[in-house]
C-alpha cells in the first residue's frame, strides 16, 4: 500500500472523545456522519523562498507544548553540503551528519534543498478546533481551486540529473490553468496567513513503506510513492532540513528531538532518493535519542516508520501501539497503526482502526487511509469522497499536491484518464517537483497514447529517484515502443532494479516483494517464486496473493497459482494487474470462460494498466476468441 501519510499536515487539536484503547476500536457506522463545523486550525506552510529559523519543535508564535531542550535555529545556505562527520575521541557525542559515533566512518552528507514544510512534533490530546470526520458527507462541494498554493521557485541548491530536464510543469497547459483559478485566493490567503509565525520543522511520515507494486501503480508499498511520502521530502526540502537538524546538534548533542526527528529525516531520505544505506544512519539516530530520553514518542513513532521502511510491519505495529498506549491522540501513531495492519493483511482490523483514527485526529493523514481501506474493500465512491473532503479542506501546498496526487491515482486505476491527467496537474499547480504526480501523470499520458511525453516524463524522473517501481514502468515503456535500442535501454532499467535490491537487503530491508514483481517478469524465474513464497509467509495480503500466483505462473505451477489469484481480487478491490494475472491463469489451468471474462474486465476497468501486459491481455482475448 502507498502509505497515504502527510507528515507536512499541521496538527489538528480534536474535541473530548472517548479515548477506545487501541486494540478495541469502535465499529464504523456510516450512516450516521459526524459534522463539525469548527475551522481547523492549522499552521501555515513555510515561504518558498528558503528554511527559516529551525526547531526541533513547530509550534505557533506564542506558546509551545511540553518541554525541549533547545531550538534549532540554525540556517543552511543553499548549495552547501552537509559533509562527513570529523573523528573525534572515543567519549564524544554521536555526531549528527550520520546519527553515530565520531570513530565510525560516515558517508556523505546530502545536497540541500532550501525549502522544509512545518510539522509539530509533539501531538497532544482532545482539544477544541476538530477538523470534521471523513465520515462527514458536505453539503456542498469545497472550491478546492481557491485553496492552492503557488509552487516555490526553483531553490538555488537544488543540483538535478546532468541528463535530464527539470521535471517541472510549466508546459502543461492544465497546470496552468490551475494556477491562474487559484490566484486570487492564494493572495487572500497569504494575507491572512503572513502574520502568523512558524518554526522550521521536518515535515515526515510515520507509516513510511518502501516500494512495491512495480506492474501495479503504487497500490502496494511505494515509493510510494505512491506511496505516501511527505511531500516535502519528494518536493526538495528534505536534504535542506536534515542540514539543519546536523548543524543543531553539533551545538546541542544532547537534543532528543532533533536526534528523532534526523532520525525520521533519514527513514525518508532512504525511501524517496533510492538510498537504503540510510536506514542504519535513521536507526543509529533514533537509538540515540531513546538513550537521552527511554522512551520518547517522537522516536518510538521513528522507530514505527523504520521497520515499516523495511517492510517489518509486525514491529511497525508493536511500536504505533507503544505509542498509542501513552497518547491515544497521536496522528502519527494511529496513521501507523492502520499501515501496518492493512501491509499485514488484517483489513478488518484495519477498517476499524481507520475509523478510531477518524474519531480522534481527523485529518488529511487519516483521510487518505480511510480512504484506502474503503478502496481496498471496492467502495471507489466512498474513498473518492473523503479524498475529495480531505483536498477541500487542504490549504497547506504540500497537503494539496498529495492528496490531488491520491485522487489521480484513484482516477487512473478507475481508467479515467482525464480526470486523472486533471488531478496531476492539480498537484503539480501546488508543487511542480512532487514525485508522485510527476510519474502518475507520466503513466496517465502513456495510457492516453501520448507516448512521447510520457517516455519524457518517466525519464526524468528515474533521473532523479532511481526506484524500482518507476524504473520498470519505464522499462516497459520501452520495450513496447520497440523503437532501435529500446530493448537496450529496457534492459538497463531492469538491471538497475536488481541493483536496488541488493543495495535494499545489504541494509536490512525486506525486498521480497520487489524481487518478486520485478523478476517474474523481468529477472530470474525460480527466485521470484522464492522471494513471493517468503513474503506470504510473512504476511497473506491481497498483493502478496497476486505476487505468489504470478510467480507460479511464470514457473508453470497453474494450478496452485489459481487460488492465489482468486484470494487477490476477492475483497472487492478494483485492480486492472490482478484481473489480468488472474485471467491468464484462469486461461492455462484450462477455464477459457473464466479467463476471457477476467481478462475483458481488467481491459474494461483500465485499458493501460501496463504497457506490456495490456497487450498481452488483447492477445490472449483474440487467442481464446479465435480456439470457441
Amino acid at each position: 500500500m502507498a502509505p497515504r501519510t502527510n507528515g507536512t499536515e499541521p496538527e489538528r487539536k480534536q474535541g473530548p472523545a472517548p479515548a477506545t484503547p487501541p486494540n478495541h476500536e469502535a465499529t464504523p457506522h456510516p450512516e450516521k456522519p459526524r459534522h463539525d463545523p469548527t475551522p481547523t486550525k492549522k499552521n501555515p506552510p513555510p515561504g518558498p523562498d528558503g528554511p527559516e529559523q529551525a526547531g526541533s519543535c513547530a509550534v505557533p508564535a506564542g506558546g509551545r507544548e511540553g518541554s525541549r531542550e533547545t531550538d534549532l535555529s540554525t540556517e543552511v545556505a543553499p548549495g552547501t553540503e552537509a559533509g562527513p562527520s570529523s573523528e573525534g575521541s572515543s567519549g564524544a557525542e554521536a555526531d549528527p551528519s550520520t546519527g553515530v559515533d565520531p570513530s565510525t566512518e560516515a558517508s556523505p552528507g546530502a545536497k540541500i534543498h532550501p525549502r522544509t514544510e512545518a510539522d509539530p512534533s509533539r501531538e497532544v490530546g482532545p482539544s477544541t478546533g476538530a477538523a470534521p470526520s471523513a465520515k462527514t458527507h458536505p453539503s456542498t462541494e469545497a472550491d478546492t481551486s481557491a485553496k492552492t498554493h503557488p509552487s516555490a521557485e526553483a531553490d538555488p541548491g537544488t543540483k538535478t540529473h546532468p541528463s535530464a530536464e527539470a521535471p517541472g510543469a510549466n508546459a502543461d497547459p492544465r497546470v496552468a490553468a490551475v494556477r491562474r483559478v487559484g490566484a486570487a485566493g492564494r493572495r487572500v490567503r497569504a494575507l491572512q496567513l503572513g502574520g502568523t509565525a512558524v518554526l522550521l520543522a521536518v515535515g515526515l511520515t510515520a507509516g513510511s513503506i518502501a516500494v512495491g507494486a512495480l506492474r501495479d501503480h503504487k497500490d502496494a508499498t511505494v515509493a510510494a510513492a505512491s506511496g505516501a511520502v511527505s511531500p516535502a521530502v519528494l518536493s526538495g526540502g528534505l536534504d535542506a532540513s536534515i542540514a539543519a537538524l546536523q548543524a543543531q546538534l553539533r551545538a546541542q548533542p544532547k537534543d532528543f528531538g532533533s536526534w528523532a526527528t534526523l532520525g525520521l529525516a533519514y527513514v525518508e531520505q532512504a525511501r524517496t532518493k533510492g538510498d537504503p544505506s540510510r536506514y542504519p544512519q535513521a536507526q543509529k539516530a533514533l537509538k540515540r535519542s531513546l538513550e537521552l530520553k527511554p522512551g520518547n514518542e517522537q522516536a518510538v513513532t521513528g522507530q514505527a516508520a523504520l521497520a515499516a521502511a523495511r517492510h517489518d510491519f509486525t514491529d511497525a505495529l508493536r511500536y504505533a501501539d507503544g505509542v498509542l498506549k501513552e497518547n491515544p491522540y497521536s496522528e502519527r501513531a494511529l496513521s501507523s497503526r492502520i499501515d501496518a495492519l492493512v501491509e499485514l493483511g488484517r483489513y478488518d482490523d484495519a477498517s476499524r482502526a481507520a475509523d478510531t483514527a477518524d474519531s480522534r485526529r481527523p485529518g488529511v493523514p487519516v483521510f487518505t487511509r480511510y480512504a484506502y481501506v474503503h478502496e481496498l474493500r471496492g467502495d471507489v465512491k466512498t474513498a473518492r469522497r473523503v479524498l475529495e473532503q480531505a483536498l477541500g479542506s487542504s490549504t497547506a501546498r504540500g497537503d494539496i499536491s498529495y492528496v490531488a496526487a491520491q485522487l489521480g491515482q484513484l482516477a487512473w486505476n478507475q481508467g479515467d484518464y482525464k480526470s486523472a491527467l486533471t488531478h496531476y496537474a492539480r498537484a503539480l499547480a501546488a508543487d511542480e517537483n512532487y514525485l508522485p504526480a510527476l510519474q502518475g501523470r507520466a503513466l496517465a499520458q502513456y495510457a492516453s497514447g501520448d507516448r512521447s511525453a510520457a517516455i519524457k516524463g518517466m525519464e526524468q524522473v528515474v533521473a532523479r529517484y532511481p526506484l524500482p517501481q518507476p524504473l520498470v514502468e519505464l522499462g516497459e515503456m520501452y520495450e513496447e515502443r520497440g523503437a532501435e535500442g529500446d530493448r537496450a535501454k529496457a534492459l538497463d532499467q531492469y538491471a538497475l532494479v536488481d541493483a536496488w535490491i541488493a543495495l535494499a537487503r545489504a541494509n536490512g530491508v525486506n525486498a521480497d516483494l520487489d524481487t518478486a514483481l520485478a523478476a517474474a517478469d523481468h529477472g530470474d524465474r525460480t527466485s521470484a517464486l522464492r522471494a513471493a513464497r517468503a513474503e506470504w509467509a510473512r504476511r497473506h495480503t491481497v498483493h502478496t496473493a497476486d505476487a505468489l500466483a504470478w510467480a507460479l505462473h511464470v514457473n508453470g505451477q497453474d494450478t496452485q497459482a489459481l487460488s492465489y489469484a482468486r484470494q487477490a481480487t476477492a475483497t472487492g478491490y478494483r485492480n486492472a494487474s490482478f484481473l489480468y494475472h488472474r485471467g491468464m491463469i484462469e486461461r492455462a489451468t484450462g477455464h477459457p470462460e473464466d479467463a476471457r471474462a477476467s481478462l475483458k474486465a481488467a481491459l474494461k476497468l483500465n485499458p493501460g494498466f501496463s504497457p506490456l501486459g495490456a497487450h498481452e491481455a488483447r492477445e490472449a482475448i483474440k487467442d481464446l476468441e479465435a480456439a470457441q
